[in-house]
């Protein structure tokens, strides 16, 4: 069989479309997997990213939290993570729009998850008053108060919401949101304007990983910080203003290569590349990437969460967060 030779134009056609644009989560593996993760790092097992006592109890208690997350989607009935109309999705995909969006009205199931959430938790809870009180406020908000919380956590907004009730609050927003996406057909599924926020609901990345396997290999992706989607993103490229001119990179551990862009071909098991800041200059924000090729089971939202020192080194430095993690929240001061 004599085979056509391709043109220059064709073979990059072929090279884009074979990189996975879009990752659907698996919902029913993910927060298991991220569970295992914050156990990890909470034991300082993860080398790359350093955590000490005091944060290692906090990364427990999300483990919890985590494990609560599985059990309310084992527990509720599928109708609870239906799909918006075929009509409403195939609307919003005409017009370049998230197809789940995390702004406007949301399911009222969401309400049942945490209900379901708080209900896992209470075994947690009955050898630490601390948290045992938490839950108690939780229960304890009017429908007004709940559906206050929630509309600022999508919204990301920091005035007014407890720093201490945003977390659980937000699990259960990630549980709907997670399973919901994970029903959606890829294929359909349409780039945004911009590619620094979520295709499939809106929100912003929590971290931008490198994965590793398949035709996925070597490639960076954005992870939603609200339905763990991942969204391809070329390397070195500000995952915030989109500019590639001004972008290095910070880590941890001590690196014998340059942390200035461009990479380079790097060794496999390097700690100082398990967990990185990806700074830019021109906008003067900064994201983490964190990088499979050097441990395979990084969890780019756990990993995140468990990497503060990272964000104090490169704070100092001058650098402002892109986005925040859903798992914890600080106040306006």
């Amino acid at each position: 069989m004599v085979q056509r030779l391709l043109a220059p134009g064709e073979i990059e056609s072929l090279d884009h479309n074979a990189i996975p644009r879009l990752l659907l989560p698996q919902a029913r593996s993910l927060f298991p997997a991220r569970a295992a993760r914050l156990r990890q790092l909470a034991k300082n097992e993860i080398q790359g990213i350093p955590v000490g006592e005091t944060l290692s109890g906090y990364l427990l208690l999300m483990a919890a939290l985590v494990d609560a997350q599985t059990a309310a989607i084992r527990s509720l009935p599928e109708q609870t993570f239906a799909l918006p109309d075929d009509a409403d999705i195939a609307l919003s995909l005409e017009h370049n729009m998230p197809p789940l969006p995390v702004s406007g009205a949301r399911p009222p199931s969401w309400r049942s998850v945490f209900a379901a959430l708080l209900d896992h938790l209470e075994p947690v809870a009955e050898n630490q008053p601390q948290i045992a009180a938490v839950l108690a406020e939780l229960r304890g908000l009017e429908s007004a108060q709940l559906e206050g919380c929630a509309d600022a956590v999508l919204s990301e907004l920091t005035d007014g919401v407890n720093p201490l009730h945003a977390p659980f609050v937000a699990a259960a927003l990630q549980v709907v949101w997670t399973m919901r996406a994970s029903q959606l057909d890829a294929q359909r599924v349409q780039p945004l304007v911009t590619n620094t926020l979520c295709p499939v609901c809106g929100a912003h990345p929590v971290a931008s990983v490198i994965r590793i396997g398949g035709q996925s290999q070597g490639y960076r992706y954005l992870q939603c910080s609200c339905c763990a989607s991942e969204w391809h993103m070329v390397r070195v490229k500000c995952s915030c203003c989109e500019h590639t001119s001004k972008i290095a990179y910070q880590s941890l551990t001590p690196s014998d290569e340059t942390t200035t862009a461009p990479e380079v071909v790097n060794k496999a098991n390097d700690p100082s590349k398990v967990a990185r800041a990806e700074t830019c200059d021109d906008c003067h924000t900064y994201r983490k990437i964190f990088n499979q090729e050097h441990d395979y089971n990084v969890e780019p939202l756990a990993d995140d969460l468990a990497s503060l020192a990272l964000d104090l080194l490169v704070g100092e430095a001058g650098y402002s967060r892109a986005s925040g993690n859903p798992l914890l929240w600080f106040n306006a001061e």
